[in-house]
């Protein structure tokens, strides 16, 4: 079994939007079987995480570009982060292409 992926939820105060996005996306990944590690935290503590994708809004994507941030971590970015159609659009994709590596 592969291990699981770890994906961050980041909203500014790592409270409200963070866990909404990060509870509408494990619907959307159950509906599709994946169990990954799910985390929210603010976007100030972004520096320093070891996960293998952020979610985050698009207003934020300025704030991720001034961080030093691992290469190798994915960014999904979200128009309406409680939408489950965009996130199962956007994020699937970027899990199954890290499932398979």
């Amino acid at each position: 079994m592969a291990k699981k992926l770890k994906i961050y939820f980041i909203c500014g105060a790592g409270l409200g939007s963070s866990l909404a996005c990060q509870m509408t996306a494990e619907d959307v990944l159950n509906q599709h079987g994946l169990d990954e590690s799910m985390e929210h935290e603010a976007i100030s503590s972004t520096p320093g995480l070891r996960t293998d994708i952020i979610v985050s809004a698009e207003n934020f994507k300025p704030q991720f570009e001034k961080f030093d941030l691992d290469p190798a971590i994915k960014f999904v970015f979200l128009h309406n982060i409680v939408d489950p159609q965009e996130i199962e659009t956007k994020l699937l994709p970027v899990i199954h292409e890290l499932e398979n590596k």
